[in-house]
């Protein structure tokens, strides 16, 4: 990670689970890392823990909703006054609801085509055309996505969801031959984790904590921290390594 040091990470959702461990462990590692979610009083006391932790990177919480393009374009331009733009971009940002394909809500379909596919596309674009004009061409773009990207999970409360994350797994590998064709080094990574203990489930089955709660007794499940070490892993391969996807489940979990 020694060369990440002191250049600028964005990780989207950075105010609770994986996207808060995403962005504790790259400050840690000295990177400058712009947080953004809706809300940001968690970024800004997340980024004060890490000030006091004596981390040699540091935290810059920003307020967007990725829901609005206008929203992240004012981002990247802010990021571009004040940092110059982005080396490596996190989109981790995403969200399930309990919408099956019969009988679901189209505005929770349209939330999850906003947040999980097209706020991912329109911050790798823009991430991507950063690292263009400045020259950079080691940078790298990491989508968080899921192992509901790569089968399909058998209840009708997730079906959509999964649907939009089988979109970023083909996203993933678009972009990978996009960056090829373009004869750029900017590489292209796919996460895709199982179960991991988060808010993620209360927000999911958000009128039934009881059964949000049932999904990570089950199991010993993965932990946001699990999700931070594969993006350091990813990010500390050498320059010429393409590390397209990492699948990870805990060991418990069946499929």
């Amino acid at each position: 990670m020694e060369r990440w040091k002191g250049r600028v990470a964005l990780v989207t959702g950075a105010s609770v689970g994986i996207g808060a461990a995403v962005a504790r462990a790259l400050v840690q590692h000295g990177m400058k890392v712009v947080g953004c979610a809706r809300s940001v009083d968690k970024i800004e006391k997340l980024a004060a823990e890490c000030q006091s932790a004596g981390y040699s990177g540091t935290l810059i919480p920003y307020k967007c909703d990725l829901c609005n393009e206008e929203e992240i374009l004012s981002m990247f331009s802010a990021i571009k006054t004040l940092h110059q733009g982005v080396d490596v971009c996190i989109n981790n940002a995403g969200l399930a609801h309990n919408e099956p394909l019969l009988s679901g809500k189209t505005e929770g379909w349209r939330n999850m085509i906003d947040v999980n596919i097209l706020a991912l596309a329109i911050c790798t674009r823009e991430a991507y055309q950063s690292m263009k004009e400045r020259h950079v061409d080691d940078g790298h773009i990491i989508n968080i996505n899921s192992m509901g990207g790569h089968r399909m999970v058998p209840s009708a409360d997730e079906h959509f969801y999964c649907a939009t994350k089988y979109a970023v797994t083909a996203m993933t590998e678009g972009l990978r031959q996009e960056l090829r064709e373009a004869k750029t080094h900017i590489r292209a990574t796919c996460i895709s984790p199982g179960i991991v203990e988060t808010e993620f489930a209360f927000r999911h089955h958000n009128s039934d904590p009881e059964r949000a709660a049932a999904v990570y007794e089950s199991i010993k499940c993965l932990k946001a921290e699990d999700i931070a070490s594969a993006v350091t892993y990813v990010l500390s391969a050498p320059a010429h390594v393409q590390i397209g996807d990492v699948q990870m489940r805990p060991v418990e979990q069946v499929s």
